[in-house]
């Protein structure tokens, strides 16, 4: 897989402790809603290892992406410092994306915390193939919802944080539970226990609705190399987040 080295476009707090960095798309390779981008920290001076941030958005034809990360460590620090035409080193685009099914016409996004991250640009390719499209954003508090403003007017939100300080007071899986008849396919990512959650109400309904997906883990390689991102369906085996995913089937992993 090809590194590079790419420009800066556009840099900013975005809402919260959640940065947005816009960067110079360089590859040739199509990208697809749930892939992500190594990407790698430091300068001359410190080198860190990269770190997989979802693909979140793109723009000017696919001339530039955007990441959307919050901002926790001395890695996503140092990132969202660079400024306007300053460089940046990724590999990418690595991984497996979500799949839409032809029938697909009405879609239920379900995203816990920072993983509204690569929802955000799924709900703008279904928004403009005229699709039905929900999107559930779950947080702790109103500070970790993505502003609600930023996405196509034609996406429904249902917005719930554990504190109440904005949208519904409770947990994701409430309005979840209550839209999943209505959709045709379901796409996901965020924390594992929501994952759990969610496997949980599919089989208390008995729906046998596909349900797809993003798993988050931390990675030194991204290539298959190092298995740091290894998961354990319980059926038995291993999977690795990088080269088998990030994208699966909820029953792939849970069931």
């Amino acid at each position: 897989m090809q590194s590079y080295i790419t420009e800066v476009k556009e840099s900013s707090l975005l809402y919260g402790n959640t940065h947005v960095l816009w960067i110079d798309n360089p590859t040739e390779i199509p990208m697809i809603p749930g892939q992500f981008l190594m990407v790698y920290i430091g300068d001359s001076h410190t080198q860190l290892l990269g770190r997989p941030l979802s693909i979140h958005r793109l723009r000017d034809n696919g001339q530039e992406c955007a990441l959307l990360f919050e901002v926790i460590g001395q890695g996503t620090h140092w990132l969202s410092q660079r400024n306007t035409g300053e460089k940046v080193r990724f590999v990418g685009p690595l991984g497996n994306g979500y799949k839409i099914e032809p029938n697909t016409q009405r879609a239920l996004l379900v995203g816990g915390g920072i993983g509204c991250a690569p929802l955000i640009w799924l709900a703008d390719n279904l928004s403009a193939q005229e699709k039905d499209v929900t999107l559930l954003l779950g947080a702790r508090t109103k500070n970790q919802i993505f502003p609600p403003a930023l996405v196509p007017p034609n996406v429904e939100i249902v917005a719930t944080t554990e504190d109440g300080s904005f949208g519904q007071k409770g947990l994701i899986t409430e309005p979840f539970k209550d839209l999943l008849s209505w959709s045709d396919q379901v796409f996901s990512c965020g924390p594992r226990p929501m994952f759990e959650a969610l496997y949980g109400l599919l089989l208390e309904t008995g729906s046998s609705k596909s349900m797809q997906i993003l798993m988050e883990e931390h990675m030194a390689c991204g290539f298959g190399i190092c298995y740091s991102c290894a998961v354990f369906p319980r059926k038995g085996g291993v999977k690795l987040i990088c080269n088998d995913g990030p994208m699966f089937d909820i029953r792939e992993i849970y069931a």
